[in-house]
């Protein structure tokens, strides 16, 4: 895969991918997945920038089929309503990319839905969002379901006795939490596709250190990691290229089902797309079926 790139992106003329995320990475990916041909779907919670994102897909591609819905991952009602818009709306879906999150908030947040705010929004509502959109994946030949994780998760930890951090909170930690747990529920999916004969792909990637507003809007601008991120810009690569490892799980011919990808240079951090290393803690089966379980019963989804 030396050197991968969106102009390796095959036609997905007549395929349907949801992206969530109206910025940053999501916006990237969406729109590369138009200007290969895909119908796509930008999801997110503002309609201003839902309408802003498709915008300027269109000023890139003017041929793109794009359009934006509303989808509150913090929400688990907005989870279910907008699943169910698409599979009302969508007779296949051949690829979600569960993209957008929610990195550092300095103090500790809760969803609608009381769940710490990263957790909750970064995997829950991942989590229920492709259950309700199991229907569709299923039917549709080829499906890949992408999961973004973090090169923090390296460092990630499930906490088990206190998924939610109500009894204390660190903000990096239950990032990395969030992180874990994205990777472990990407590889767990896969286990289940195949154990259960959904005929679903489902792939993880990280985007390295990329230029996004991820730090800005949890952290805040005037922290130390939004100064790292304005006054030491060149250690954060193009969202372009943050992108790619996206891009090449949910499209490229050669992604490995159960597989993992991220940027080929300085430890991960940039470059182009290559298999990234899956941390030790990511690969303990027993872990990843309690994540599950737990998972399911926090939002009560099923995924049979």
């Amino acid at each position: 895969m030396a050197d991968w790139t969106s102009k390796d992106i095959p036609s997905l003329t007549g395929r349907v991918a949801v992206v969530t995320g109206t910025g940053g990475l999501g916006l990237a990916t969406a729109q590369d997945l138009a200007r290969a041909g895909a119908r796509v779907i930008v999801a997110g919670r503002s309609a201003a920038k839902g309408a802003a994102a498709v915008a300027q897909i269109m000023a890139a591609a003017p041929t793109a089929d794009v359009r934006f819905e509303v989808l509150d991952l913090g929400n688990l009602a907005s989870v279910a309503a907008f699943a169910q818009r698409i599979v009302a709306q969508e007779s296949r879906l051949d690829i979600l990319v569960n993209n957008a999150g929610i990195m550092t908030p300095p103090k500790r947040l809760a969803t609608s839905d009381g769940f710490e705010v990263q957790f909750g929004t970064n995997h829950l509502g991942h989590f229920a969002l492709t259950a309700g959109l199991l229907p569709r994946l299923r039917k549709t030949a080829g499906a890949r379901v992408i999961s973004l994780s973090s090169i923090v998760a390296r460092g990630g930890k499930l906490n088990f006795t206190d998924m939610n951090w109500e009894r204390s909170y660190n903000a990096m930690q239950a990032y990395g939490q969030s992180k874990l747990a994205c990777l472990m529920f990407a590889l767990e999916l896969q286990r289940r596709s195949v154990a259960d004969g959904w005929g679903i792909s489902s792939i993880a990637a990280h985007p390295g250190i990329a230029r996004t507003d991820l730090i800005n809007n949890g952290m805040g601008a005037a922290s130390a990691g939004g100064l790292v991120r304005k006054y030491m810009a060149f250690l954060f690569q193009p969202v372009a290229m943050g992108a790619l490892p996206i891009l090449y799980a949910a499209t490229a011919p050669q992604a490995q089902a159960g597989g993992y990808y991220g940027p080929n240079k300085l430890s991960e951090m940039r470059g182009y797309p290559t298999a990234a290393k899956i941390p030790p803690q990511a690969q303990v089966l027993a872990d990843a079926a309690r994540l599950w379980d737990i998972s399911a019963q926090m939002t009560k989804v099923n995924f049979a």
